[in-house]
C-alpha cells in the first residue's frame, strides 16, 4: 500500500513558525507532524510514502520514499498538488493526508479495508476539538452530512459548506482519505469539468462535494482515536497543552 502526504504549502497561519520550513515539519511535542505521519502509515502497513513538495522543497525530501513537485504551490489548492502524484493514484490504492495533521495507525488502517473507490475518515466527536480551538466551532467547521446503505456503511452525502447549525455536522473530515485507480479517475473526470482556474482554486472538501453531485459513492469512516489538525500558532499551542485530546 502507497500514501502520499500533501505537503506543498508554507501555511501563513503558522507565522514565524514557517519561515524556514514547511507547514508539515512543524513539531509537535519535539516531533515534527510529517515525522508522526510516516510512523503512523507505516505502522498501518504502508510501504511506501511519496510527498508532494512546494515551499522550502528540499526540506521535506528527506522523509520521502518518492517525491512529487508542485512548482505552483503558492497559487494552487490541494487537489492541484494531488494531480503531481497521478501516476501513482492511476496504478494502485492510495491512502492520501494532509500535511498537518496526526493521526495513529488505526484510521489509516481503517481506510485501507474500505469498500468503496474513494473513502475518508471522520470525527463524529468533532466538536470536543473544534470548542477548544475556536471561541465558535462553527466559524471553522464544514457541514458534514452521512447516511446508512444497504450494506450498513456510511455514505457521505454533504461535505464543505457553510453549517448555519450544529446539527448540519454529523463530523469532520479528518484530512485523511483514500483512492482507487476507479475513484482517481472520477477525480480527473471531475476535474475536467472545471474552468482551470476553479481547478487551482478547488479544496479537498469541495471536491468531494462534486464527486457526490456527480454520484460518486464516498465511504465515510469514523473514528475515535486521538488526531488532530494544526493550521496556526493557537492551534499548536492548544494541542501542545492538551492531554486529554493528545495522550
Amino acid at each position: 500500500m502507497r500514501a502520499i502526504i500533501l505537503a506543498a504549502g508554507r501555511g501563513s497561519r503558522m507565522r514565524h513558525l514557517t519561515d524556514d520550513r514547511p507547514k508539515g515539519l512543524t513539531p509537535l511535542r519535539g516531533v515534527p507532524l510529517i515525522e508522526r505521519q510516516c510512523t503512523a502509515l507505516r505502522a498501518a502497513g504502508v510501504s511506501e510514502i511519496g510527498i508532494v513538495t512546494g515551499y522550502m522543497a528540499e526540506r521535506l525530501e528527506p522523509y520521502a520514499d518518492t517525491v512529487f513537485h508542485n512548482p505552483r504551490w503558492a497559487e494552487t489548492q490541494m487537489v492541484t498538488s494531488l494531480e503531481a502524484g497521478s501516476d501513482w493514484l492511476a496504478s494502485g490504492p492510495v491512502i492520501v493526508s494532509y500535511s498537518d495533521i496526526f493521526y495513529p495507525a488505526g484510521p489509516v488502517r481503517a481506510l485501507s479495508k474500505a469498500t468503496t473507490d474513494v473513502a475518508i475518515t471522520f470525527d463524529p466527536g468533532w466538536e470536543r476539538q473544534w470548542s477548544g480551538r475556536f471561541e465558535d466551532p462553527l466559524d471553522d467547521a464544514e457541514t458534514f452530512r452521512i447516511r446508512t446503505d444497504a450494506q450498513g456503511r456510511s455514505i457521505l452525502t454533504e461535505i464543505g459548506r457553510k453549517p448555519q447549525r450544529i446539527d448540519a455536522v454529523q463530523g469532520q473530515y479528518m484530512g485523511l482519505s483514500r483512492f482507487t485507480p476507479q475513484g482517481w479517475a472520477q477525480v480527473q473526470s471531475a476535474r475536467a469539468s472545471l474552468s482551470p482556474p476553479a481547478r487551482d482554486t478547488f479544496s479537498m472538501t469541495a471536491l468531494f462535494d462534486l464527486l457526490i453531485a456527480r454520484d460518486a459513492q464516498i465511504q465515510a469512516i469514523a473514528t475515535t482515536d486521538p488526531w488532530g489538525e494544526i493550521d496556526s500558532v493557537e492551534d499548536l499551542a492548544f494541542f501542545e497543552g492538551s492531554s486529554d485530546l493528545f495522550p
